[in-house]
Protein backbone atom coordinates (compact mmCIF):
# COMPACT_ATOMS: atom_id res chain seq x y z
CA UNK A 1 0.00 0.00 0.00
CA UNK A 2 1.42 3.42 -1.00
CA UNK A 3 0.08 6.90 -0.22
CA UNK A 4 0.06 9.77 -2.69
CA UNK A 5 3.42 10.94 -1.33
CA UNK A 6 5.03 7.56 -1.83
CA UNK A 7 5.25 6.32 1.77
CA UNK A 8 5.45 2.56 1.78
CA UNK A 9 3.00 0.86 4.12
CA UNK A 10 2.28 -2.65 5.25
CA UNK A 11 -0.98 -4.41 4.30
CA UNK A 12 -2.75 -2.88 7.33
CA UNK A 13 -1.69 0.65 6.36
CA UNK A 14 1.11 1.25 8.90
CA UNK A 15 4.32 2.86 7.68
CA UNK A 16 7.16 0.45 7.08
CA UNK A 17 9.67 3.25 7.74
CA UNK A 18 8.65 5.78 10.43
CA UNK A 19 11.32 8.16 9.10
CA UNK A 20 9.08 8.92 6.11
CA UNK A 21 6.43 10.54 8.37
CA UNK A 22 5.58 14.21 8.21
CA UNK A 23 2.51 16.27 9.08
CA UNK A 24 1.17 16.13 5.54
CA UNK A 25 1.29 12.34 5.59
CA UNK A 26 -0.36 12.37 9.04
CA UNK A 27 -3.27 14.34 7.58
CA UNK A 28 -3.65 11.79 4.77
CA UNK A 29 -3.53 8.85 7.17
CA UNK A 30 -6.06 10.58 9.43
CA UNK A 31 -8.38 11.20 6.49
CA UNK A 32 -8.33 7.46 5.74
CA UNK A 33 -9.50 6.96 9.34
CA UNK A 34 -12.22 9.60 8.86
CA UNK A 35 -10.45 12.01 11.24
CA UNK A 36 -9.50 15.62 10.62
CA UNK A 37 -6.42 16.62 12.55
CA UNK A 38 -7.16 19.72 14.59
CA UNK A 39 -5.18 21.29 17.45
CA UNK A 40 -5.91 18.60 20.09
CA UNK A 41 -4.25 15.88 18.00
CA UNK A 42 -0.88 17.49 17.33
CA UNK A 43 0.63 17.46 20.85
CA UNK A 44 -0.17 13.73 21.07
CA UNK A 45 1.29 12.95 17.66
CA UNK A 46 4.41 15.02 18.33
CA UNK A 47 4.89 13.35 21.73
CA UNK A 48 4.65 9.95 20.03
CA UNK A 49 7.15 11.00 17.36
CA UNK A 50 9.59 12.34 19.98
CA UNK A 51 9.26 9.14 21.99
CA UNK A 52 9.91 7.06 18.86
CA UNK A 53 12.99 9.12 17.96
CA UNK A 54 14.43 8.57 21.44
CA UNK A 55 13.51 4.88 21.90
CA UNK A 56 12.99 3.57 18.34
CA UNK A 57 9.70 2.01 19.43
CA UNK A 58 6.12 3.25 19.59
CA UNK A 59 5.18 4.51 23.04
CA UNK A 60 2.85 2.33 25.05
CA UNK A 61 -0.59 3.85 25.57
CA UNK A 62 0.23 4.46 29.25
CA UNK A 63 3.06 6.81 28.23
CA UNK A 64 0.71 8.82 26.04
CA UNK A 65 -1.93 8.91 28.78
CA UNK A 66 0.72 10.14 31.24
CA UNK A 67 1.79 12.82 28.78
CA UNK A 68 -1.80 13.97 28.27
CA UNK A 69 -2.48 13.98 32.02
CA UNK A 70 0.56 16.19 32.59
CA UNK A 71 -0.06 18.46 29.61
CA UNK A 72 -3.75 19.00 30.36
CA UNK A 73 -3.46 18.88 34.17
CA UNK A 74 -6.01 16.08 34.40
CA UNK A 75 -6.12 12.72 36.10
CA UNK A 76 -5.11 9.64 34.13
CA UNK A 77 -8.66 8.33 33.72
CA UNK A 78 -9.75 11.64 32.18
CA UNK A 79 -6.62 11.64 29.99
CA UNK A 80 -7.35 8.10 28.78
CA UNK A 81 -10.96 9.07 28.04
CA UNK A 82 -9.67 12.09 26.11
CA UNK A 83 -7.24 9.96 24.09
CA UNK A 84 -9.97 7.51 23.14
CA UNK A 85 -12.41 10.28 22.29
CA UNK A 86 -9.86 11.61 19.79
CA UNK A 87 -9.00 8.13 18.45
CA UNK A 88 -12.30 6.24 18.86
CA UNK A 89 -11.15 3.10 17.05
CA UNK A 90 -8.21 2.62 19.36
CA UNK A 91 -4.72 3.73 20.16
CA UNK A 92 -2.95 1.23 17.91
CA UNK A 93 -5.49 1.32 15.06
CA UNK A 94 -5.54 5.10 14.76
CA UNK A 95 -3.02 6.99 16.92
CA UNK A 96 -0.06 4.75 16.13
CA UNK A 97 -0.92 4.61 12.45
CA UNK A 98 -1.41 8.37 12.10
CA UNK A 99 1.78 9.09 14.09
CA UNK A 100 3.71 7.00 11.56
CA UNK A 101 4.57 4.08 13.80
CA UNK A 102 5.15 0.62 12.41
CA UNK A 103 2.45 -1.81 13.58
CA UNK A 104 3.36 -2.59 17.19
CA UNK A 105 3.93 -6.31 17.57
CA UNK A 106 1.97 -8.19 20.18
CA UNK A 107 -0.31 -5.28 21.07
CA UNK A 108 -4.07 -5.51 21.07
CA UNK A 109 -6.00 -2.99 19.03
CA UNK A 110 -6.59 -0.87 22.18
Amino acid sequence: MVTAIEATRDPEGYLTDPETWDESLARQLAAEEKLELAEPYWPILHFMRDYWREHQVAPDVRHVVGFLADERSMDKKAAKDRLFSLFPYGYVKQACKIAGMMRPRGWSSG
